[in-house]
């Protein structure tokens, strides 16, 4: 599913739960203490998204296995955290990677000019720009 797909809301809030494996009151309580957001109609009606099924998931396991709704809060926060950083390192390892690209076009440029220069061409053919 493409990221976009996956923000996409098309839930709601009685699918959402049943999705999710809880109660449409559990949602609202969520999305009071904000672990989750769901986007709204014009009417008011609250719509959520693949992502956020799959995050009412995560919140599901984590308090199953005894984490209170601070420490939840805390963990995701932290999982944000890391996905940025995450996106960050991706980025400066693809502008290392354009870098060394460029570097490696420059060496050859001057590679060839130096093969050149030093050939047995007339003056004229030597002088690259």
């Amino acid at each position: 599913m493409a990221v976009n797909d996956r923000n996409r809301p098309v839930y709601m809030i009685s699918v959402a739960a049943q999705l999710a494996g809880v109660h449409p009151q559990t949602l609202r309580t969520y999305e009071q203490k904000g672990l989750v957001t769901p986007q709204r109609t014009s009417g008011n009606t609250r719509m959520y998204s693949q992502a956020d099924i799959e995050r009412l998931e995560l919140i599901n396991e984590l308090t199953s296995e005894g984490i209170n709704l601070a420490g939840v809060i805390r963990i995701l926060d932290l999982q944000g955290r890391l996905d940025e950083r995450d996106q960050e390192l991706d980025d400066l390892h693809k502008r290392v990677r354009r870098l060394a690209d460029r570097v490696h076009e420059l060496e050859t440029r001057e590679s060839v000019k130096s093969l050149v220069r030093a050939s047995d061409l007339p003056p004229v053919l030597r002088r690259l720009p």
